[in-house]
């Protein structure tokens, strides 16, 4: 059994697209092991994936040189792995990277496409072409190593019966956010038809979810009620997500449901769309030659008036759901 180390520290929906590449990749090569060395509450992402081991770290308990080291000679001792696959590529795990190398680990690294997503988002360029999956790049990384693997791009539906829609209408950064008084109005007229789920995180998002809750009929705030487990089964259990370019469009890709996504100054050409979800889908303003302008949402509007979500029409969602 040859024993892969991989690891990935990032935020939630970075680290739940890994999840179709190891299952896929664990399938289609029979005799190789993977631990995931990750953040401690991600493990529900990756129950039921054999030959799967997860290993959850609070990554803060092993800051600077010293703690990487030691980090790196608790993963040897623990799991004495064969090949280390880095998934993530910053400053940490480049000096993980090193201490292996030296170990005499022969270390695969992803390739993240700086250059290209940099190319992507420059505003002035109006010639914009689709850049590599970012599952695509994680599994480029144990093809490397000598693992080939076939993605599907299909997700897996894990419930037959589904009811419901459920809404995410938050996002980390402004640049991916429907206003919120757009959100709320796709949230009331969903609601005069459909049982409602609003979905959250954060006491800020918590609270305004419950009063919307209070506002609309058949509609229920699960936000900051559910473990990540109980979450992914809900969202299994939904006809449809509505997400922003978020982890819980990431989360219906895991347990196979259809995500609505909607996207502002990011864009699906960064590599960055739910794994098997539907382009047709996909709500954006598609005549601003300035989109993308960001791969992460996270820098201001250069024009100042984030006409790529004030543009977007409460109706251009509303169409999506019949189709």
């Amino acid at each position: 059994m040859t024993r892969i180390l991989a690891y990935r520290f990032s935020a939630l929906g970075d680290v739940a697209m890994t999840v179709p590449v190891f299952r896929e990749l664990l399938e289609q090569n029979t005799g190789l092991e993977i631990v995931l060395v990750s953040r401690s509450n991600f493990a529900d992402l990756f129950e039921g994936i054999p030959n799967l081991l997860f290993k959850g770290v609070n990554i803060d308990d092993y800051k600077g040189v010293l703690g990487i080291r030691k980090l790196a000679k608790e993963l040897i001792k623990e799991f004495d792995p064969h090949i280390i696959a880095d998934l993530h590529d910053v400053i940490r795990t480049k000096i993980l990277d090193g201490i292996f190398r030296k170990r005499g680990y022969k270390v695969s690294v992803i390739n993240k496409g700086k250059e290209s997503k940099e190319h992507l988002t420059d505003i002035w360029n109006i010639e914009k072409e689709p850049l590599k999956h970012n599952t695509e790049r994680y599994a480029n990384v144990f093809r490397s190593a000598g693992f080939p693997v076939t993605l599907s791009h299909e997700y897996r539906t894990i419930k037959t019966e589904k009811e419901g829609i459920g809404f995410a209408p938050f996002a980390q950064h402004k640049g991916k956010m429907l206003p919120l008084e757009k959100s709320f109005e796709v949230a009331k007229i969903l609601s005069e038809k459909h049982k409602l789920f609003l979905f959250g995180g954060g006491e800020t998002e918590v609270g305004i979810l419950e009063q919307w809750s209070h506002q609309l009929r058949n509609t229920v705030n699960v936000a900051g009620k559910f473990t990540l487990k109980e979450e992914l089964q809900k969202i299994a259990e939904l006809e449809l997500m509505i997400s922003m370019d978020s982890a819980n469009m990431h989360l219906a890709s895991i347990v196979g449901t259809r995500c609505v996504s909607v996207w502002g100054s990011t864009h699906p050409y960064a590599g960055f769309l739910g794994y098997g979800q539907n382009p047709n889908d996909v709500v954006q303003v598609k005549d601003l030659t300035c989109r993308p302008c960001s791969v992460f949402g996270d820098v201001p509007c250069y024009r100042g008036d984030w006409a790529c979500l004030e543009e977007l029409s409460v109706q251009q969602i509303i169409a999506k759901i019949s189709l």
